[in-house]
């Protein structure tokens, strides 16, 4: 029988200054090597992570978040997904998170792509590369959740360590290199979902699979996927696999669109079709985008993916620098991929829906992607630094400005 660690609550102090652990270490969260957690009280979500709770900010920066910072980054990430695959699953604790977190209103509603979403906040790819914990992230209140990067076989990605924290500039560095378990397994999870939650899948290439052959890698995956997800994602900006930013090319970008939504029109249901551009192209290369989104019709894009800039960072360039390779992600890239969707939006005419996402931690950093020309939002860095409550502050956020 699997003994549970019990933490008796309350195990933080209700003052503004630092929270006290009165009996809560990592070792206490591992049992058989699964990490378990158990609060005695189920008052506990809804006394100290409770988006409303006036102490959750606090609490989750000041606890959890060093709690989780003490393991490795891609630890930390694993650590996550097993924690929330259990406790969101408990009958009471399931209850309890979902009414927490809760918040539906008409006026978040929104129609894009022929497609209806409760809200515009989404969750970026990346955090749920194998369709593990949609049904767990839609209690959040996300309005939408991205899977992926998938690949048509399964890849172990780069080299550990290739996912790395820089506190300072509240962002991340990734070379992640599309590991995950591959198409087909990740179907069989998405057979399984319960949630109604809009789900869309990021697709990528294998990387052993030459630039030559990539629209083959595409395509098996826009076919195992198709009857299993809302919206695809063609993910070409990846900085993480090599020569693949090559693909964002004028000709082999065209080229690959082309056949992808030429195999998507056969469907007896096309799904909606978007492009997942890079931040670091030049005001030309977004000309050609706009473009090709027009020649080939496809039916939007999101902006963007992670930057190879680090000019923007305060982290000293020494400790960057031993890091090595990768793209960045958090903070820092709000700016730019807020510059990107603002001149793909006046440069087109606003002529196809874009999604923001990049540097998204408040209500108002949501509102700014908005009103540059984004039709929806997407966060995954924020929410690692801010803590899941923060989809729920963007949506009041949200309706606050609507309300003006």
């Amino acid at each position: 029988m699997l003994k549970v660690t019990t933490i008796p609550p309350p195990f933080v102090s209700t003052e503004r200054s630092s929270p006290k652990l009165n009996c809560l270490n990592l070792s206490e969260l591992c049992i058989d090597n699964k990490l378990i957690l158990h609060f005695q009280s189920s008052n506990f979500i809804k006394r100290y992570l409770c988006p409303t709770n006036a102490i959750q900010v606090p609490v989750y920066k000041s606890l959890l978040k060093p709690l989780f910072f003490l393991k490795k980054p891609e630890d930390a990430h694993h650590f996550t997904v097993d924690l929330t695959r259990l406790t969101f699953n408990l009958p009471v604790l399931g209850s309890i998170i979902g009414s927490t977190f809760h918040l539906e209103d008409k006026k978040l509603e929104r129609e894009v792509f022929g497609l209806k979403f409760k809200n515009p906040v989404g969750l970026a790819a990346g955090f749920d590369k194998d369709a593990k914990v949609i049904d767990e992230m839609a209690m959040l209140g996300f309005g939408f959740i991205e899977i992926g990067t998938l690949t048509p076989k399964p890849q172990e990605g780069n080299p550990q360590p290739r996912l790395f924290r820089l506190p300072q500039d509240e962002s991340l560095i990734n070379r992640m290199g599309f590991n995950n378990g591959g198409v087909e397994e990740a179907v069989k999870r998405l057979k399984k979902r319960m949630s109604t939650v809009l789900v869309g899948g990021n697709i990528g290439k294998n990387k052993v699979t030459p630039n030559e052959n990539a629209v083959d890698d595409y395509l098996i995956c826009l076919e195992a996927l198709h009857d299993h997800v809302d919206y695809f994602v063609v993910n070409v900006s990846s900085p993480n696999t090599p020569n693949l930013r090559d693909l964002q090319e004028k000709e082999p970008l065209k080229a690959l669109l082309q056949a992808v939504k030429n195999a998507n029109d056969l469907k007896a249901k096309p799904k909606p079709i978007l492009l997942k551009i890079a931040p670091d192209l030049t005001d030309g290369q977004l000309d050609d985008i706009i473009e090709i989104v027009q020649e080939t019709k496809i039916d939007g894009v999101i902006a963007t993916n992670t930057t190879i800039d680090r000019s923007q960072l305060s982290t000293s360039e020494a400790e960057v620098r031993a890091i090595g390779a990768g793209g960045v992600s958090g903070k820092v890239l709000a700016k730019r991929s807020t510059e990107v969707i603002r001149y793909l939006a006046e440069k087109s005419n606003k002529a196809f829906p874009i999604i923001g996402v990049g540097g998204i931690f408040s209500a108002e950093d949501a509102i700014e992607k908005l009103e540059a020309g984004a039709s929806l939002i997407q966060v995954y860095s924020g929410m690692i630094y801010e803590g899941p409550g923060l989809i729920k502050r963007i949506k009041k956020g949200l309706l606050a400005h609507f309300s003006q």
